[in-house]
């Protein structure tokens, strides 16, 4: 696969592993024994047992008539929002708690922005009987509240992060400093594309059951595996990346990544990082990074917490520097109309992230002749608070 890692872990000139030296040995075990366990018959028969009955998947592939009829082509929804915890993140945390296991971790390490990760990671935790411990920004924990609550609520440690900008970027640097402190014992469940090789691989691995079921969904209800779009937001990229998975060697299928603009790309308060970023290393991987001149990270912007992120996926990098991937900006107010344009069409209330995705469908000008799908990455009761609040300072501006 031209778009996917090579053997030292890199996807063009992105990616690799830029691990402290007390994290070495974690990091290359785990290289040398992933391939190896997640293809064995039992671990695939027990993860493939947990989608089904646990997670509830296959998901559906939803045919939005209303929304179709506005933008004059045909969207399909890739419902990821009916997954267990309501997100497409614990395809990922399911794959990676079996692993743990069989590398006889004790006690379990995540970050999480939107708190979508983290209450995936808590879920699988509680059903595996591990010690759970989440990192998340000290905002996150008040935008996301009600996600705290469910992984207090599982069971879990949630860990306010104080230091930075207090949001993903340093909720994971404090789970890599614990990382650090419990080398033995402890396996880091990261939730996105983004760490040093192998994450970036695994978890695409893992989320790329939302690309094998477009594909055999399409065929039952369109006659052909292949869209024209896919369409998905991006932060570090985790459901992009299952998204986009086993679409990425066929050329006929428009691959489209959705960015956060924040207040707008050229604004200071923004998330855009294939446009503003440079190449830099971020939590281990090689990658486009928002940084200064001088090579200092610029603290990224966005109304959503989970796209609130200054780097992306190393294999998203790639695939912007390429080209094989479209990347769209979309700003706060463009996201949180096409919220509420899908709550009013289809009577579905998507996640803010999501909505960033969803507005993306004015600037594709598809045509009614193709086919559209969008990975409905997750649903919006987490961002109740939130888009409330946006509504009223809307509203009181008029």
């Amino acid at each position: 696969m031209e778009y996917g890692v090579n053997e030292r872990g890199y996807y063009g000139q992105f990616g690799g592993a830029f691990i402290p030296e007390m994290l070495y040995p974690n990091v290359e075990e785990l290289r040398e024994k992933y391939l190896t366990i997640i293809q064995e018959e039992g671990f695939q028969e027990e993860m493939q047992d947990l989608l089904r009955d646990y997670v509830g998947r296959p998901t559906p592939l939803y045919l939005a008539k209303r929304l179709s009829e506005k933008y004059n082509t045909k969207i399909y929804l890739k419902r990821e929002d009916l997954n267990h915890t309501g997100a497409h993140k614990i395809n990922n945390t399911v794959g990676q708690i079996l692993l743990a296991k069989r590398l006889g971790k004790t006690r379990i390490i995540a970050e999480t922005g939107a708190g979508q990760h983290g209450v995936a990671t808590a879920t699988v935790c509680a059903l595996a009987g591990l010690e759970c411990i989440v990192y998340m920004g000290k905002i996150d924990t008040e935008r996301q509240r009600p996600n705290v609550e469910k992984m207090r609520l599982l069971g879990a440690t949630v860990v306010p992060v104080t230091s930075g900008s207090q949001t993903l970027k340093d909720a994971t640097n404090e789970a890599i400093r614990d990382w650090i402190n419990h080398p033995e014992d402890t396996h880091y469940i990261i939730g996105s594309v983004v760490g040093p090789h192998p994450y970036p691989d695994m978890v695409a691995r893992f989320q790329s059951v939302i690309s094998e079921e477009i594909r055999k969904q399409l065929m039952e209800k369109e006659g052909r595996e292949l869209p024209d779009y896919v369409v998905a937001c991006v932060g570090g990229g985790s459901n992009a990346a299952g998204a986009f998975y086993h679409f990425l060697d066929e050329p006929s299928v428009q691959l489209v990544a959705v960015e956060a603009a924040g207040l707008g790309v050229n604004s200071g308060h923004s998330a855009a990082t294939s446009i503003l970023g440079k190449t830099g290393i971020i939590h281990g991987s090689k990658t486009l990074l928002m940084q200064t001149e001088d090579g200092q990270i610029t603290e990224p912007y966005s109304i959503s917490a989970g796209l609130d992120y200054p780097g992306v996926g190393p294999q998203h990098a790639h695939l912007a520097q390429t080209g094989r991937a479209r990347f769209i900006a979309i700003t706060d107010a463009e996201a949180m109309e096409a919220l509420k344009e899908l709550s009013r069409l289809e009577g579905i209330i998507p996640a803010i992230e999501t909505s960033h995705a969803l507005a993306a469908l004015k600037e594709l000008n598809a045509g009614p002749d193709k086919v559209v799908v969008i990975n409905l990455s997750g649903r919006g009761d987490k961002d109740l608070n939130t888009i409330l609040t946006y509504f009223e300072q809307q509203d009181g501006q008029q």
